[in-house]
């Protein structure tokens, strides 16, 4: 039995839309991270570009656990001591909030150019609004998968 490795006339993309309000950054990032690759997808092949086109909405509103708000992302100016950082929590509050899900989604993935690429497929928006309505994205409720499991 020969293995099987997709060509591009197999792949199939689809368009996903997923509400993050509520949802823990961790948790939605993985999510995400694994739809962006196409992991789940049983023609995987790593090689490809075989996730779909995911669109983020309402990435002001993700949730964290612990002490995670007060966390620091660093950067560096490129000038002699240029250092530069800022919380979680300043960042979600300022004017880019979409910027903390898609650095999550980023380190998710790994640190290559095909990465680089299906990072491209990622549409996140700090609000409800989106210009994305004539793709016919499918709902993907994120907020039932992560639920914790309670015993009764």
């Amino acid at each position: 039995m020969k293995t099987f490795s997709a060509t591009p006339a197999d792949i199939d993309k689809k368009w996903i839309i997923i509400d993050a309000e509520g949802v823990v950054l961790g948790r939605l990032a993985s999510i995400i991270a694994m739809r962006l690759r196409g992991k789940h997808k049983a023609t995987f092949t790593p090689h490809m570009d075989m996730g779909d086109n995911v669109i983020v909405i309402n990435a002001e509103k993700i949730q964290m656990t612990g002490k995670k708000r007060d966390e620091h992302f660093y950067w560096h100016t490129g000038h002699p001591g240029g250092i530069k950082s800022r919380t979680k929590q300043e960042i979600l509050e300022g004017k880019h909030p979409e910027r903390v899900v898609y650095q999550a989604v980023k380190r998710m993935l790994p640190g290559n150019r095909l990465s680089r690429q299906q990072m491209t497929n990622l549409r996140i928006y700090a609000g409800t609004e989106h210009g994305h309505e004539a793709q016919a994205p499918e709902v993907l409720d994120v907020k039932s998968m992560n639920k914790k499991n309670t015993r009764s």
